[in-house]
């Protein structure tokens, strides 16, 4: 999927820390719709919609949203099949 108005996954550095409590964007997750493995910060991210949207640089299926609350935040994982984290 070619679009400008997508951003690459390392606009999600903060987000990702503050949820997972270490650097996410050098970490490896797998589409679960093609199966390509790639970096979180490879991922095409859209923040025109309510909340972060993580879609597969590949094929563009929706791997993860992440939203926003008063009371903390939500992670969806939509179709990320796995997520490994390295040292």
């Amino acid at each position: 999927m070619t679009d400008v108005r997508h951003l690459d996954g390392n606009v999600l550095a903060g987000v990702l820390h503050e949820f997972f409590g270490r650097e996410m964007t050098d970490q490896l997750g797998c589409c679960g719709h093609c199966d390509a493995v790639n970096a979180l910060g490879a991922a095409h991210v859209y923040l025109e919609a309510p909340g972060h949207v993580v879609r597969c640089p590949n094929c563009a299926s929706v791997l993860i949203v992440i939203v926003q609350h008063p009371d903390g935040m939500r992670v969806s994982y939509e179709s990320i099949r796995w997520l490994q984290t390295r040292s």
